[in-house]
């Protein structure tokens, strides 16, 4: 997984060590896609434990390779799809106003599931990333609704 987001800027790369744990105590809310044995694609993602009804996405990555073909939003609709998420109404995530591709997918899953997607100032850069990160924006989709067939 760190090496995957490590191919994929600007994400900021974690210690295997965080992989690890995200594997383990939150597999069930984070999503994996293999091809032919190979890591392509990665969602890692929790239950907000003072908000039960929100699923947090922490990180969303794609290989070059398998970009351009809907997985990440497949991803995201395997995740709220799982019993874990039953409960869940809302999901959250922080992107940095620079990073075009995660709000193209996170507003095409917002016209997906018919529901609304607000921002909001959450985290200074320099308080996540030093003095050269951007600042994090938490946006929030929902309440959930079943999604649309088809399209993004």
């Amino acid at each position: 997984m760190a090496a995957l987001v490590r191919e994929s800027p600007p994400l900021d790369v974690n210690s295997a060590y965080a992989y690890q744990l995200v594997c383990t105590h939150f597999a069930d809310t984070s999503v994996v896609a293999e091809d032919d044995g190979r890591l392509v694609g990665m969602v890692s993602a929790y239950l907000v434990p003072v908000r039960h009804d929100t699923v947090f996405v922490w990180q969303v990555a794609v290989a070059a390779a398998a970009r351009g073909h809907g997985l990440a939003g497949r991803m995201l609709h395997e995740l709220v799809a799982r019993p874990a998420c039953a409960h869940v109404r809302f999901l959250e995530t922080t992107i940095t106003p620079s990073n075009a591709p995660s709000w193209q997918l996170f507003r095409s899953l917002a016209r997906k599931y018919r529901t609304d997607l607000h921002t909001v100032d959450t985290f200074r850069g320099v308080e996540v990333g030093g003095a050269d990160h951007e600042d994090e924006q938490l946006l929030r989709i929902g309440p959930l609704a079943i999604p649309t067939q088809g399209g993004s």
